[in-house]
């Protein structure tokens, strides 16, 4: 049966990028829960937040997960997706999950050049808020059967590694 290449990590760690190039450079389609999410309810996830709240968005996140089947692709996860045991339960059944590990300084400096919202940092001192989920989610996010370390790495440095953990994993 063909399986799912899940990534799993912090916001901007780059899950997205990584997945749409591997899935390029491999010819898998690619998914994304958050396009998902986005794509069901007609608004960005920053504005799915502020309507329905976390636990809300968490709740559709899972059922999301459940509605897949294990195909042939890649497919990326938003951050907090590991918060839920039955996520978990889910990304098993669905296939092979890595954790793109970055330190807090990598993903800050990635967080300053995005353009996109972040709910969760929607705060004066964001990054002692980043600092404070990675320390919650670290444990969550290394259950995941791989990792790739992102810090001081290009995106086709991390996308090379990738499909080698992958294609190893899948022998």
């Amino acid at each position: 049966m063909a399986r799912m290449w899940i990534l799993v990590g912090m916001m901007g760690a780059g899950k997205s990028s990584a997945a749409r190039a591997l899935g390029k450079l491999v010819g898998r389609p690619v998914l994304d829960t958050d396009q998902l999410l986005q794509n069901r309810f007609g608004r960005s996830v920053a504005q799915i937040f502020a309507v329905y709240g976390e636990l809300a968005f968490r709740q559709h996140e899972t059922n999301i997960l459940r509605g897949l089947e294990p195909t042939p692709a890649v497919l990326s996860t938003g951050g907090g997706i590991v918060t839920r045991p039955e996520n978990w339960d889910e990304m098993r059944r669905l296939g092979t999950t890595v954790y793109l590990e970055g330190s807090t300084a990598t993903l800050a400096a990635r967080l300053r050049a995005s353009k996109r919202r972040r709910p969760l940092l929607e705060v004066e001192n964001w990054e002692d808020r980043l600092e404070a989920i990675l320390a919650e989610r670290r444990r969550l996010y290394e259950q995941a059967d791989l990792r790739c370390s992102i810090d001081g790495r290009s995106l086709e440095e991390i996308v090379i590694e990738l499909r080698a953990k992958f294609e190893e994993e899948a022998r």
